[in-house]
């Protein structure tokens, strides 16, 4: 169970923010936290994933993770107390879910994507429209699943970033191709029945 923390005046905090993934995101993350009455300066470091705040009255964590929080990232505290090394840290396990998730985006994009390299070298060859959606499909909406959420906070912050950028540029794609793919079944369903022999 949480706590509410109590009030510091004149203190500098330290806080991990996550979801960041561009100078966008660090500058929206600033300015949500300069927003917050008390706070003096902000600082945020993209490489660290990490904000530095002084405030010059009265606050609290809850303040700060806040702001955090309504301009669309997460907000992280340092463990007060050293943790025990018995196993995998949350930083980690998180990097090893992203290398999972790169190993099954890599897999599945390989075979739409080495037809396409093949092209320069005269060889013609495509997957069916079909197929290319079920694979195109985990990548775009389970795995890439990040960038919308991400894109969702920049649009509710009314703001932009690279994020909304990516979540944006492959949906026109994946129409098309889907737009291809029930055109084609539909006149081949057509001609299967325009080419069944009538029963007198």
């Amino acid at each position: 169970m949480e706590t509410e923390t109590k009030p510091n005046a004149g203190q500098e905090w330290q806080i991990g923010i996550g979801g960041m993934t561009c100078a966008s995101c660090v500058a929206r993350v600033e300015r949500a936290l300069k927003k917050v009455p008390g706070v003096v300066d902000a600082s945020v470091n993209l490489a660290t994933e990490s904000a530095r705040v002084r405030t010059a009255a009265a606050m609290t964590r809850e303040l700060l993770a806040a702001a955090v929080v309504g301009a669309g990232y997460e907000a992280n505290w340092p463990s007060e107390e050293p943790e025990a090394a018995t196993g995998p840290t949350a930083q980690e396990l998180a990097l090893q879910r992203e290398q999972q998730h790169l190993i099954i985006a890599v897999l599945l994009s390989l075979p739409l994507v080495v037809p396409m390299l093949a092209l320069p070298f005269g060889v013609h060859w495509m997957l069916p429209g079909w197929l290319q959606v079920l694979l195109a499909t985990p990548v775009q909406f389970w795995l890439g699943a990040r960038f919308y959420r991400a894109a969702w906070g920049a649009v509710k912050a009314r703001s932009g970033n690279m994020d909304l950028l990516v979540a944006i540029g492959p949906r026109p794609v994946m129409g098309s191709v889907s737009s291809t793919c029930c055109r084609r079944q539909r006149r081949t369903s057509r001609r299967r029945c325009i080419s069944r022999p009538r029963r007198w």
